[in-house]
């Protein structure tokens, strides 16, 4: 279809992350989180949609059907070179798309600004690893990432489990074996390609979501076998993850899952994706929590506590761990964030220490020129020049 294939042409070339078809509105485009209405093409109408439906799909049926039942449908679609996961839901029984650009080769694991403890990581033999975040937070790239990293530098057999592929990998010195999830895909449900997994002498399992308490004991039972797990979960923080997990389960069972995770979990990492200072692109955002006895000991107390995980986070920094604050803090004093930024990601309570965090990181950084006096008072100072 015409008017796809031009919008899509559109969107590469104006390097758009997201394509947005809504009815009564010109497409609209992604572009470094800013969206933006394509001029040149008139509003869609129902038929429009309707047209834009039948190119997604394809003349699949099976994929027609769960649209039709489920009222939705998560599928890829494949123009020219370029890969695109697409989402297909309702709105007042009119069709409703979402395209996210998948870009063909990944960027340097070096590039993403990712701590280097989560790639030394993956040199475990077993255990079980997170990436977390909000939705477009780039953990899918960092995922992929570090997927590519393993497959150049380890002789090692790797099961990815995803919904849906977006990444096509190719063996190199590991074998990889990718598995589309979802109803008439490889695998059903995330859980049975886990549960799966025992019987295909893999190595490192990954898990494109962990999305319900089945897949969680599955992957736990995945790394307390001898394998490598790493999976993504929808949380915010790193602390904020391990309550996520445990309230997979009843309290009764708790206790024993407290256990379990205090000895597998090997790492969290949880990103944000932030606008630069310049406003011309995004920033990795990382906090990174390695598990060592400190927080293993916070994992299995009877009272989980956030804050303690904070905590214990904020005093393992000579171990890899890297808190929130110390990140933006990094990233404010290269000029990568601006103040206002920060603010967002914080507490008004944790002003003070954040300030002292930048006093300590300009030190470090050399760079010890300007006075962070005015960023104690709760950031009053309008701008930092």
């Amino acid at each position: 279809m015409l008017l796809v294939e031009h919008i899509i042409e559109e969107a590469r070339k104006r390097d758009a992350s997201d394509i947005h078809f809504l009815f009564g509105l010109k497409p609209i485009l992604r572009i470094s989180r800013k969206l933006t209405e394509l001029e040149d093409v008139d509003p869609l109408e129902e038929n429009d949609l309707y047209e834009i439906y039948e190119y997604i799909i394809q003349g699949n049926v099976e994929k027609d059907q769960e649209y039709k039942e489920n009222r939705r449908l998560d599928t890829s679609l494949v123009y020219k070179d370029l890969r695109l996961r697409v989402n297909c839901s309702f709105s007042d029984d009119i069709p409703v798309f979402t395209m996210r650009l998948i870009k063909n080769e990944l960027p340097p694991y070096e590039s993403l600004g990712v701590p280097d403890i989560v790639r030394r990581m993956t040199y475990l033999p077993q255990g079980l690893m997170l990436i977390t975040g909000k939705t477009n937070s780039g953990k899918s790239t960092t995922l992929s990432s570090l997927v590519d990293h393993i497959n150049q530098t380890q002789n090692r057999k790797i099961l990815c489990l995803e919904s849906p592929i977006e990444y096509k990998h190719t063996s190199k010195k590991s074998i990889i074996v990718q598995k589309e999830v979802g109803p008439g895909k490889d695998v059903l449900e995330y859980r049975i390609g886990v549960m799966n997994a025992l019987r295909e002498d893999c190595d490192v399992l990954v898990i494109g979501e962990i999305r319900d308490k089945k897949t969680m004991e599955a992957a736990i039972d995945m790394a307390e076998s001898g394998h490598l797990v790493i999976g993504t979960l929808h949380t915010k923080s790193c602390a904020e993850t391990v309550d996520r997990m445990l309230n997979f389960y009843e309290v009764h069972d708790q206790a024993q899952i407290k256990n379990l995770l205090s000895g597998l979990l090997k790492l969290v990492i949880s990103q944000r994706l932030l606008r630069s200072a310049d406003g011309t692109k995004l920033v990795l955002v990382p906090e990174v929590m390695v598990v060592d006895n400190t927080v293993s000991a916070c994992i299995r107390k009877e009272k989980f506590s956030l804050s303690e995980i904070e905590d214990a986070i904020q005093s393992n920094l000579e171990k890899g761990s890297v808190g929130l604050m110390n990140s933006l803090a990094k990233l404010y004093v290269q000029g990568d964030l601006d103040l206002d930024t920060c603010k967002m990601q914080l507490e008004e309570k944790n002003y003070e220490t954040f300030s002292r965090i930048i006093s300590q990181t300009k030190l470090k950084m050399g760079n010890d020129s300007s006075s962070d006096d005015d960023l104690g008072e709760g950031f009053t100072m309008e701008e930092d020049k």
